[in-house]
């Protein structure tokens, strides 16, 4: 669910009368408590939800995608982020403009195609399959085996995900645009 929806839905679950914590609930996880507090006070306070800054916490990601994109892809990578509002925030896309030598901007790449995003066509099934859930008791130690899981998918498995990438792209094209059959 995108973000917009998101708070499209706190904002009519507010205003019939739910309170933070029961819309929390009802999200079932997908919006942090935290967040929806912090989107309550704005409709009281605005009767809006606004947002004037890229949300979380872009220093730490954008390093660590950098120094990873530098490690794996060397001068040769491509970078591409999907239609999330941090990642088409002007700060984020000045941002990778600076620092990846090859960029595909906001305006370029295509919205919402999951055949065209390693992580969606290929490393989800991976990173999945690689997760020990049976470790996972505490948010301590689902961030561990998370991490733990990342490290064990296949280089070769990377590799090829993000070389086809070209070959998908060129389908997409002779398909007009549309979503590729499997």
């Amino acid at each position: 669910m995108k973000s917009k929806d998101l708070q499209k839905l706190v904002f009519c679950k507010y205003e019939q009368g739910d309170g933070p914590t029961k819309i929390f609930r009802d999200l079932n996880g997908f919006v942090g408590l935290c967040t929806v507090n912090r989107w309550c006070k704005m409709i009281r306070g605005t009767g809006s939800i606004q947002l004037s800054t890229s949300p979380g916490a872009p220093r730490l990601a954008r390093t660590i995608a950098l120094e990873f994109g530098s490690k794996i892809f060397g001068e040769h990578g491509i970078f591409q982020q999907d239609g999330a509002k941090p990642h088409v925030h002007h700060l984020t896309q000045e941002w990778c403009q600076d620092k990846f030598s090859s960029f595909i901007d906001k305006d370029h790449w295509p919205p919402n195609s999951p055949d065209l995003n390693p992580l969606d066509y290929s490393m989800w099934d991976e990173f999945a399959i690689a997760i020990n859930w049976k470790t996972v008791i505490s948010k301590t130690t689902l961030i561990e085996e998370l991490k733990r899981a990342v490290k064990e998918i296949r280089q070769d498995v990377i590799l090829q995900s993000c070389s086809s990438w070209t070959i998908r792209l060129q389908r997409v094209l002779k398909n007009d645009g549309c979503y590729l059959n499997k």
